[in-house]
């Protein structure tokens, strides 16, 4: 079926900017602001209806998401919901108020919870400092359908979690099936809301993201004899 025109004029901004993006720009492909300025003339906030679209599952990243556009360019990735239908641009009520992503941060301890990392830290081996923003976390209940969580992640953790999700109901059963050892170690570090690595382990970390060559010369030394 062939798709309206984007200029089109009895369509509002955010539903012409949708097919905009589908006809002029394509899936994978780099625009800028620019662009949109140039596309919908004379129309305040016409970026603003662009970003609109993620709260429909449109994937459009910027420079946070994607370290290789630049300030002012995005990427159209992938089409959500085809928002020019009747009847599929409702909101899903995901869209995150200040309120909201200031209460989320808070809970989080204002860290990435998947790498630990602070707003404004370095990650390490670059100059590129962390980037604090609010992701969906699809959870897989127990019992009863999945939910979407509000979780804090980091720029990097963003791009690469993107479409992951954390079975709740397996986390709790494993939870159960600890020994008493084991789930007192873990009330710790859940009350704590932080662990400490062992020497041990941060070597074990450092060793698994070696290049295979590296990793060879690391058995090769413990192989060999201590001084």
């Amino acid at each position: 079926m062939a798709l309206p025109s984007w200029t089109d004029k009895s369509y509002g901004t955010m539903k012409r900017a949708a097919l905009w993006l589908l006809a002029e720009i394509g899936e994978g492909n780099v625009f800028t602001k620019e662009d949109i300025n140039v596309a919908f003339p004379g129309i305040s906030q016409a970026d603003r209806r662009v970003r609109d679209l993620r709260d429909h599952d449109w994937q459009i990243d910027t420079h946070r998401e994607d370290l290789s556009l630049g300030q002012h360019e995005l990427r159209f990735v992938k089409q959500g919901a085809p928002v020019w239908e009747p009847g599929k641009a409702t909101k899903s009520g995901l869209s995150v108020t200040q309120t909201q992503r200031r209460e989320v941060l808070a809970k989080d301890g204002h860290l990435c919870r998947s790498c630990g990392i602070a707003p404004g830290q370095t990650y390490a081996g670059s100059y590129e400092t962390a980037q604090l923003d609010i992701a969906r976390r699809r959870v897989k209940q127990p019992s009863g359908p999945d939910t979407v969580e509000l979780v804090a992640e980091c720029n990097r953790c963003r791009v690469g979690g993107r479409g992951q999700a954390v079975d709740l109901g397996a986390l709790l059963n494993g939870i159960q099936g600890l020994g008493a050892l084991e789930r007192k170690m873990l009330t710790g570090w859940v009350s704590a809301d932080q662990r400490e690595f062992s020497s041990v382990e941060k070597f074990w970390a450092d060793y698994r993201s070696l290049p295979a060559e590296s990793r060879t010369k690391v058995r090769e030394a413990l192989l060999r004899p201590a001084d």
